[in-house]
């Protein structure tokens, strides 16, 4: 399958690599050439090195040409920070084809956003977005452009805009992602698993001044302790109440199964915790200030989430106490400046009228 992946950050590479590994037709879009360059003088291959060892994926194309990337393309997927889809949706909607499928891991509705600007530039018709609540991997770049992968998704749940565009669109994916992929119910559903916002907001809020004093500091190890593990449980119970409230039904992909042996599998398998925190690859610099954490997750992961909940008459009192402190800490009205239901084209609507919105046209 032709697939056409977006950007150059973790997500990006592992994608990039792990489908080249698979026998993909793989192009590589990078908006500088500058980067376009340096693939070049690397034989055009992404290094993947995960617990089986050391792998060279080489890749058809890599280019900066948004057109030529995705000329053919089937798949396009975009791991890309959700703060840039707005960005994105510009670059890629004059070029976008009947029969294509986006992909979002994770998306904050960010599908919305690009099916909003394909709308616009009169290339939505047979285009099908979809988003999922994760990153396929847990992954971090050590080097322009190598990847050490410790995990990957063993579960996607993803949603489809528009929802009868579903079966297609999942056959895509599912071709890229074997036996993994799990249908919501539409892309709201699939916006409510993001987990993101669910574990990294407290991490980062509760974490704040050893962040701020140390220079690396490791969130997922001992920056999860009991409190912080507490308040992310109470903030996953408000998630999951919106997601009830909607008449979105199980599994709700609690985050507590990322961290217990004993229950249901989550996104990722049962290993993922341990091979995170043993790689030594998230003791890291985070700025409050910059880091995705704090301006994805926590600016629009949360913002979505109370937005939603307005909308269903759920108090939310976790979601709101840390979004509002990290926009204090960055001088701002994150509700104002993250992405509520308004940022993507469906403010001011009744509960019945957002779901009819989100399902798009019928076939």
């Amino acid at each position: 399958m032709k697939i056409a992946i977006l950007g150059g950050g973790n997500g990006s590479l592992a994608g990039a690599g792990d489908f080249a590994l698979a026998g993909h037709d793989v192009h590589l879009w990078r908006r500088n050439p500058e980067d376009v360059a340096e693939h070049a003088k690397r034989g055009d291959t992404i290094t993947v090195r995960d617990g089986k060892g050391t792998h060279e994926g080489k890749l058809a194309l890599v280019t900066s040409d948004i057109a030529e990337a995705l000329e053919g393309a089937e798949l396009i997927l975009c791991p890309i920070p959700a703060p840039a889809h707005a960005d994105l949706a510009t670059v890629i909607a004059p070029h976008l084809k009947p029969g294509m499928v986006i992909y979002l891991p994770p998306g904050t509705l960010g599908t919305m956003i690009l099916a909003n600007a394909a709308r616009e530039a009169g290339t939505l018709e047979g285009v099908a977005f979809a988003e999922t609540g994760t990153l396929p991997w847990l992954v971090r770049k050590h080097d322009f452009s190598e990847v050490v992968i410790s995990t990957r998704a063993v579960r996607l749940p993803t949603g489809v805009y528009p929802v009868a565009d579903t079966d297609r669109a999942l056959k895509v994916i599912d071709t890229a992602f074997p036996g993994v992929i799990e249908r919501c119910e539409d892309v709201l559903s699939a916006a409510l698993m993001n987990a993101g916002a669910i574990i990294h907001s407290p991490l980062i809020m509760m974490n704040a001044a050893p962040l701020e004093h140390f220079e690396a500091w490791d969130i997922h190890n001992e920056g999860t302790q009991p409190c912080v593990r507490t308040v992310t449980d109470q903030l996953d119970a408000e998630r999951i109440a919106v997601r009830e409230a909607f008449g979105y039904g199980a599994p709700h992909f609690p985050l507590a199964d990322y961290y217990r042996d004993d229950s249901e599998m989550w996104m990722y398998d049962r290993e993922a915790r341990a091979n995170l925190t043993d790689s030594g690859d998230w003791r890291e610099k985070i700025d409050l200030h910059a880091h995705r954490y704090m301006m994805e997750d926590t600016r629009l992961g949360l913002s979505l989430i109370c937005s939603m909940a307005e909308v269903a008459g759920i108090d939310v009192p976790v979601a709101r106490a840390l979004m509002t402190l990290g926009g204090v800490i960055n001088h701002q009205d994150f509700m104002q400046t993250g992405r509520p239901l308004s940022a993507v084209g469906l403010g001011g609507l009744s509960m019945d009228e957002l779901k009819a919105k989100a399902e798009g046209p019928s076939a």
